[in-house]
């Protein structure tokens, strides 16, 4: 087996490396051919598993399933068990490379065979007993252990080497952890699947005992008419051993049988047990081709033939693959009953939570909405106070600006006069700058005859000056105010006195 470096789930197609040959057997959902590897010229069995394409499909097996079947089959190495070599996958398939196991069922061989004794069955029970040990020392159970998983390597062989094969139900047992599942055959099932209790390593350790049971005697020990009729039979222990069947078979064979058929999975031999019973061990150092002779010529063909009897009832009556599909299906049907009744007291209890929130939200809703109405009501009034000094504000300010279109009309009416004015005024400034200036002119003159004829300087400019400013006032009385006169009078004034 690869086990370092092995690429689990391919992606290329398996027809590159391997030449597909002839059908060796097909189950519900998985198909075995024999192959070839182009490289090495080796042969393999191909094990084809349809692949389920959706969860509420019932069609294909799980992809977790065929992962976990694949995690088990690839650390697993023994001379008694099927050992994978590669494995490939494409949109609908799973293919397990697998070693090719060509010597057929255990019981189809022994079933040919013209005697059978106790020695006999021991060799090859406890070679199904090795390969259990290497699986349960390493937490490993098979599920499934029936006649059609037992298979041998090469039947031409004196001793055939026995393989377990098909480890589609195989689970890694771990500590502290419950697990509960119905599967498995109906004729080979513990009685804790039937009853729907924790499994473990044990349930292996029933079907043992089962196997072993038909190996002696050609009969299966809780068979019925019906599939219901056979787990009730299980469920209560309803089996014992006919003389008709195990009248030459030892106490020892009857003793280990028994001991592993023990409903309380306490009692049941474990496999170290089973391999140190007295029966497998008081074979365990004889020939293997050692024929018993003692046994009589027609018990062994009586058995011989009971049991090829068994195993042509068996592979007429049974489904492809020996899988009882209601087992899943009902178990499924519990797990999602559980579920829902967890769910259902979870929704109870979040029901609860949220109707408290609900009542408390109302209420705190109730308190929001009359303090909002308060609130509103403030708002509203407080807005229509502001409309209302907003509209005063509005005439107001129209107030204001026809005022202000008034006094932009006076300012513009009283500029037009101060420009009139102004224009007046330049002009009579004009023109009293010119009679000063004749004035001037008129005073120098007088200034010099009054020097020649020898009168007095003051008073001439008093007799004068007063002379001047009658005639300037009648000169301007009509056009000027009296402001401005008496600047003009201060003017001459200070004119005369320079």
């Amino acid at each position: 087996m690869k086990t370092s470096g092995m690429a689990v789930f391919k992606q290329q197609k398996v027809e590159d490396f391997y030449e597909i040959g002839e059908e060796l057997g097909s189950g519900q959902f998985a198909i075995v051919r024999r192959c070839r590897e182009k490289g090495t010229g080796q042969e393999y069995a191909a094990k084809f598993i349809k692949k389920r394409q959706s969860r509420a499909s019932r069609r294909g097996v799980r992809r977790e399933e065929i992962e976990r079947e694949v995690g088990i089959l690839q650390h697993l190495q023994h001379p008694n068990i099927v050992t994978l070599h590669d494995v490939f996958e494409n949109r609908t398939d799973v293919v397990l490379i697998l070693e090719l196991v060509s010597g057929g069922e255990l019981f189809d061989f022994l079933a040919q065979k013209e005697s059978l004794s106790e020695e006999e069955a021991t060799q090859f029970i406890k070679q199904i007993l090795d390969g259990v040990h290497y699986l349960h020392t390493r937490k490993i159970a098979h599920f499934d252990l029936k006649p059609e998983n037992i298979m041998l390597l090469d039947k031409n062989v004196p001793l055939p080497r026995i393989k377990l094969i098909d480890f589609g139900l195989a689970h890694k047992i771990e500590d502290g952890v419950e697990f509960k599942n119905i599967f498995g055959t109906p004729e080979f099932v513990a009685p804790e699947i039937v009853n729907y209790e924790p499994l473990g390593l044990a349930a292996d350790m029933w079907s043992i005992g089962v196997i072993t049971y038909i190996l002696l005697s050609g009969a299966s020990p809780f068979l019925g008419e019906s599939k219901q009729e056979t787990l009730a039979n299980i469920s209560a222990m309803n089996y014992d051993f006919d003389e008709e069947f195990f009248s030459r078979t030892s106490e020892l064979a009857k003793s280990f049988i028994r001991q592993l058929l023990e409903k309380d999975t306490r009692k049941r031999l474990t496999i170290q047990e089973a391999l140190n019973h007295p029966w497998i061990k008081s074979h365990e150092n004889k020939e293997e081709t050692k024929v018993p002779e003692t046994k009589k010529p027609e018990r062994r063909q009586l058995k011989t033939k009971r049991l090829k009897e068994y195993t042509i009832k068996s592979h007429s009556s049974m489904p492809p693959n020996n899988t009882y599909v209601n087992f899943e299906r009902f178990a499924r049907v519990v797990e999602d009953i559980s579920v829902m009744e967890t769910s259902f007291s979870g929704i109870a209890v979040v029901h609860d939570t949220l109707q408290e929130d609900i009542d408390a939200l109302i209420s705190i809703y109730n308190e929001k909405e009359s303090w909002y109405k308060e609130e509103n009501e403030s708002v509203r009034h407080e807005l229509s106070q502001i409309r209302y000094e907003f509209r005063k504000v509005e005439s107001l300010k129209k107030h204001l600006q026809d005022d202000m279109k008034m006094v932009d009309s006076s300012l513009a009416c009283i500029s037009g006069r101060y420009m009139e004015r102004r224009s007046h005024f330049e002009s009579l400034s004009r023109e009293l700058s010119s009679e000063l200036k004749w004035i001037q002119d008129v005073t120098g003159s007088f200034q010099l005859g009054n020097i020649n004829g020898g009168h007095s300087n003051g008073d001439f400019a008093s007799v004068f000056n007063n002379d001047v400013n009658e005639a300037l006032k009648e000169l301007l009385n009509g056009s000027c105010t009296g402001d401005l006169l008496s600047a003009i009078n201060l003017d001459i004034t200070e004119s005369s006195q320079q």
